[in-house]
């Protein structure tokens, strides 16, 4: 059979129709993934085209998959992160959604208190697992979209639900289908999507889904989950690895709309971000994120990351005030107290600081020559050195100033006696052998010995 497909506007066969293939035993994929060895990469060589959508947007699961991961929030520094996620988006909603546990009382004072905020974007989304007494707890929330378990590999059906594939199938579907007739737009998270047989289960499962949102006039939105982050974004990888693979397969072979496939990765071989940018390249319209990547083991894809892939491939913010990030950031720190590793993109406190002395001389004629791009305008970040050997007094000055946020009159001098007594003892102890960067709390203690407290301590950027 000949039609022309909706996605190329290309005449193509249109036979592939893969049917369910309910297996007597689970196929785990042993020579992609023997457990006892590194996980294999396999090729096919057979290239997919990319196909970036007319729209991509951000969404967030900092409230769902990144609250699992790290003592849970309270509701006050939820509606705050809220607060922060809608302002880093913008007017446009880049960030568009974010999605809430609804399980708990806390859980649910939260979701109610963001809603009451007004805030158009991002849109309050729940998720649920795959069972009718989850969906209730939806249906009396008056939500417009809930997320929906639906665990695609073998690992999960045989080994976790103990089910077949068709046991599976006709257990999830039945949840959709309340979802429907409630008029909710169910977002189906294929979990364990890389090591799922795509073509055995994953195929027909979302034709199936598909068939059912034509009949309801209702979209069915499809997340593509690499759970265990073992996706990878190079050309020619065969599936279930494959990220170009899934998202073409999801669309040739299923006819999913851009607008309505979502990826989700996880950073346990640090493909997180090339996966998701990948994923919109090859088609998906979203990429579901967290902040600062909090999310269960590595983490999930760090949401700011992706504000800057997006500034990448689109060459605007389209409205996005990254500035906001630096303050989700020192909220991480100060209210919530969450350590972030300093040398974090983006985020850590040592994002944009230069150590090597040589650099340190750059930075200070001219901070382009060792800053990835101006981080105090479009972070509020002002790229800053470390103290060594060779900083000087001027590059002492500059990193007090820099560190203790000090402006205008109150900037410190290179001829300052404290900034003179500082760099006596910074060549004290490099003369008596020391090789490595001062550390900031090192500074900072002899700073407030030399200084009786003159500065406050820093505790944001």
């Amino acid at each position: 059979m000949l039609e022309v497909s909706s996605q190329t506007n290309l005449l193509e066969q249109k036979s592939y129709r893969y049917q369910l293939q309910d297996v007597a035993e689970p196929n785990l994929y042993r020579d992609v993934y023997p457990y006892t060895e590194v996980p294999k990469v396999p090729f096919n060589h057979r290239r997919v085209p990319i196909n970036m959508p007319k729209e991509i947007w951000i969404t967030d699961t900092t409230m769902r998959d990144g609250q699992q991961s790290v003592e849970p929030y309270t509701v006050k520094q939820i509606v705050d992160l809220y607060r922060l996620m809608s302002r880093l988006g913008g007017p446009k909603g880049i960030i568009r959604q974010t999605e809430f546990f609804i399980y708990s009382k806390k859980d649910r004072e939260a979701l109610e208190a963001c809603l009451s905020l007004g805030l158009k974007f991002p849109e309050i989304t729940t998720w649920i697992r795959a069972n009718r007494e989850d969906f209730k707890l939806v249906r009396d929330l008056n939500i417009k979209e809930t997320g929906i378990l639906v665990s695609s590999s073998d690992y999960h059906i045989f080994k976790k639900m103990k089910m077949t594939r068709a046991e599976a199938m006709d257990y999830y579907l039945h949840t959709v289908s309340d979802a429907f007739e409630a008029g909710v737009v169910p977002r189906c998270h294929l979990e364990d999507i890389t090591r799922a047989d795509f073509y055995g289960f994953v195929v027909p499962f979302v034709n199936k889904l598909m068939e059912m949102s034509y009949d309801a006039g209702i979209p069915v939105k499809i997340r593509a989950c690499d759970t265990m982050g073992y996706g990878v974004p190079f050309s020619e990888v065969a599936i279930p690895r494959s990220v170009p693979g899934i998202i073409y397969g999801l669309q040739h072979y299923s006819d999913v709309p851009s607008e309505q496939l979502e990826w989700h990765g996880h950073n346990d071989f640090y493909k997180a971000v090339s996966n998701a940018s990948t994923a919109w390249l090859y088609g998906a319209s979203a990429v579901n994120c967290s902040l600062l990547g909090i999310g269960e083991r590595t983490g999930n894809i760090p949401l700011e990351a992706m504000v800057f892939e997006y500034a990448s491939l689109r060459g605007t913010m389209d409205g996005m005030d990254p500035t906001a990030i630096t303050d989700i950031a020192n909220y991480f720190r100060e209210e919530i107290g969450y350590t972030i590793p300093d040398m974090t993109p983006f985020v850590g406190r040592n994002f944009n600081v230069t150590r090597a002395g040589i650099h340190a001389d750059g930075l200070m004629k001219d901070e382009e020559i060792y800053n990835i791009f101006d981080t105090k305008t479009i972070l509020n970040r002002s790229a800053g050195v470390m103290v060594t050997k060779t900083s000087g007094l001027a590059g002492i000055a500059y990193w007090i100033n820099e560190n203790y946020g000090l402006k205008g009159d109150a900037r410190i001098q290179k001829h300052d006696p404290l900034v003179q007594a500082l760099k006596e003892w910074v060549d004290d102890e490099y003369e008596n052998g020391r090789q490595n960067v001062l550390s900031n709390g090192e500074l900072e203690e002899k700073i407030d010995e030399l200084g009786k407290g003159r500065f406050k301590k820093p505790t944001s950027f």
